[in-house]
């Protein structure tokens, strides 16, 4: 078993931004980013971490955007250190297996959320409303219920320590621009959808899941 890794310690490399879970260097053309152990629930960060979590994650999402690229383009590069420009080389005991090299983008300033079965947030909303993000659901939806087709229900993008607020897809259109919000909204729904009839096939079920676009 690897070591934990709560913290990537790369200190020649400019170092950017120390997230929930993820560090990001800024290596000129392109990002670094590496995954790390670390825990966050309800928006706070653990002490604690579990070993080898950045390692899943990153193969989960290599995985991911390899199997989506026809949908949409991504800003992967590579995943490999010997891959990564060589100033990055004498790091590779906490890079490897756990850091991707990727493209710098700008992102949307919302959370793209696409939801197939009532649960979480949306359970609430809908207790409250019968609808989520604006969305009017059929009545006596029970928790965890599938819904009648997969939603896009878009959220704020929160700073570190707040949180994200689910948001209608008009007020998406105000923060990103019409063509930009349904891009997002049919790549995301698209991107579900394949998703699900994928693992749907291995016993495996998405409640619902959330992407981040950039340009």
């Amino acid at each position: 078993m690897r070591p934990i890794v709560l913290e990537s310690n790369c200190s020649d490399l400019l170092l950017v931004n120390r997230g929930k879970v993820r560090d990001i260097y800024d290596l000129g053309e392109h990002l670094l980013i590496v995954t790390s152990d670390r825990i966050s629930a309800f928006d706070v960060i653990m002490n604690e971490g579990i070993p080898d979590k950045g390692f899943v994650l990153t193969q989960i999402s290599k995985f991911w955007f390899e199997r989506m690229t026809d949908i949409v383009p991504n800003h992967l590069v590579a995943t490999e250190v010997n891959d990564f420009p060589e100033a990055t080389h004498k790091y590779r005991e906490q890079l490897e297996g756990r850091s991707m090299l990727v493209k710098k983008a700008a992102p949307l300033p919302i959370e793209c959320i696409v939801r197939g079965y009532i649960t979480g947030s949306g359970w609430k909303e809908y207790g409250r409303q019968g609808s989520v993000c604006g969305i009017s659901l059929p009545a006596g939806l029970q928790e965890s219920q599938q819904l009648p087709e997969p939603i896009f229900t878009p959220s704020t993008k929160a700073e570190l320590g707040a949180h994200d607020e689910n948001i209608s897809f008009d007020k998406a259109v105000e923060l990103c621009a019409p063509g930009l919000a349904q891009q997002a909204k049919e790549t995301s729904l698209a991107i579900y959808l394949r998703a699900r009839e994928e693992l749907a096939a291995k016993g495996i079920i998405i409640a619902d899941t959330k992407f981040e676009f950039g340009l």
